[in-house]
């Protein structure tokens, strides 16, 4: 028993609504899974009592297949509400501090059936690509003990390779779906802005560079769960329709047309071996039926990379603002979320338009750039993973890292402008991924770009 957990998503749950599988049998085997592993990699925190799950699993086996994810196990990232849960952060001032009602996201999953077990670690307010934090620790990577597992929806992707769940929501600002997935060997889905709502509280117009989105072990799995997560909410200014995404993932991509990027043009220092093992990757859209071209960098670096921490810190300000103004709260944040707050308010409203000035040159850019290609490509990294010692590494291939983020700036093309990415992976002897990048509110591209490419695995 138990070896359905090496089941794709859509196939555990076509088996659940058949009755195949009890949601019982499903939550004893991942139980005892999460037993077995996690005290090794550290991916799920805040676990819920045994005692609790087992009865929602026995409740679930007594009433209808509510939704695609009915009887499921998952975890939600530490970053999101779940009712009666705690939303750590991964800050001692938030740790133990259980949440009153679950965000919409979550409760979309819930209202599809999921059973929620516990939480995924992430980075101290999820700043920073490496899951570690003073309240739960680190996280290890799923296929290289001792090193990091990316971040920040490191838990995520580590409970996802090590087979705790088959499902895991993410979020992502700066690569936290796109860079964990491709160093622990799943798939993350960073939707259109829009496609996923966040909660309808506070400022909801200005800072539009985080977003909520789907992981999973395969690209159908990944147009479930992003089936159950997205849709409009009214409450909130920016939101997308309802789309159909599973039923259309499957498609024939002969002849699209795919611009590999590689390090922009020589701009984002790789480690060595790592634009080798993605060119070999970017030949599989070639077996797939697609026109592959090596596409010269289409926009300034520099410039794309002054907008984005301009914005960056900017909004992380305005959410950590409040935290850092009371003086025994300031002392217990780290000093990459400080290093933001201070910098963000240091901002002049000019440097702040032209940043937004800059950020609309590129998405113009960008659309005469698919009036060619319908998806570009880059790296979901510019280095190996590395030391879950380290806090971020402080230089790449010789080149020294001047903030704490620099070494994921090639995630700053997509991020940007809110494009749909997925991050696919590959792994060799040491993980790395893609970012597979579509038009504007192409979701459903992106994830058939993907869906061939798994193919061809």
């Amino acid at each position: 028993m138990g070896e359905f957990l090496e089941w794709d998503a859509y196939r555990l749950s076509a088996a659940i609504a058949a009755g195949q599988i009890t949601a019982v049998e499903l939550m004893r085997a991942t139980l005892d899974r999460v037993a077995q592993v996690n005290p090794s990699v550290n991916a799920i925190v805040s676990l819920r009592p045994e005692a609790e799950l087992m009865a929602e699993a026995r409740a679930a086996d007594m009433v209808p297949a509510k939704g695609p994810l009915h009887g499921m196990p998952m975890a939600v990232k530490d970053l999101a509400n779940v009712a009666g849960l705690p939303t750590s952060m991964g800050s001692p001032l938030f740790a133990g501090k259980p949440a009153l009602t679950s965000d919409i996201m979550v409760q979309r999953m819930q209202d599809a059936g999921a059973l929620i077990i516990g939480k995924t670690n992430t980075p101290e307010f999820g700043l920073g690509s490496h899951t570690y934090n003073p309240v739960f620790g680190a996280t290890q990577n799923a296929l290289l003990p001792g090193c990091t597992a990316g971040g920040s929806s490191g838990g995520a992707a580590v409970a996802l390779a090590t087979r705790m769940v088959c499902l895991a929501d993410g979020s992502d600002m700066m690569g936290s779906l796109r860079n964990p997935a491709g160093w622990n060997g799943v798939y993350g889905m960073r939707p259109t802005w829009g496609r996923v709502p966040a909660e309808p509280v506070g400022e909801m117009f200005l800072h539009q560079l985080s977003t909520n989105g789907p992981m999973a072990r395969c690209p159908r799995d990944v147009a479930m769960l992003l089936d159950v997560q997205a849709g409009a909410d009214p409450r909130q200014p920016f939101g997308l329709p309802d789309e159909p995404f599973m039923d259309h993932v499957q498609a024939d991509v002969t002849g699209r047309r795919i611009a590999w990027l590689g390090d922009w043009g020589g701009a984002y220092p790789m480690e060595a071996g790592v634009l080798e093992a993605c060119a070999e990757g970017v030949a599989r859209f070639a077996d797939a039926g697609c026109v592959v071209e090596e596409v010269s960098p289409p926009f300034d670096a520099a410039a794309l990379w002054e907008a984005w921490i301009t914005l960056r810190s900017w909004a992380v300000a305005a959410k950590l603002g409040p935290i850092y103004d009371q003086p025994a709260m300031r002392d217990q944040l780290k000093p990459e979320a400080v290093w933001e707050v201070e910098r963000g308010r240091a901002l002049s409203g000019a440097e702040i338009q032209r940043a937004s000035a800059i950020r609309s040159d590129w998405f113009r850019t960008v659309v005469r750039l698919f009036d060619e290609y319908d998806a570009f490509v880059l790296p979901t990294a510019q280095c190996w993973p590395f030391s879950v010692e380290w806090d971020w590494p402080k230089e790449v291939s010789g080149v020294m890292m001047d903030t704490y983020h620099r070494w994921m700036e090639v995630v700053v093309p997509v991020s940007l402008i809110g494009l749909p990415c997925l991050g696919v992976p590959m792994t060799g002897p040491r993980p790395m991924g893609l970012q597979i990048a579509g038009r504007p509110r192409d979701d459903i591209g992106v994830l058939q770009l993907g869906e061939a490419w798994h193919g061809i695995s």
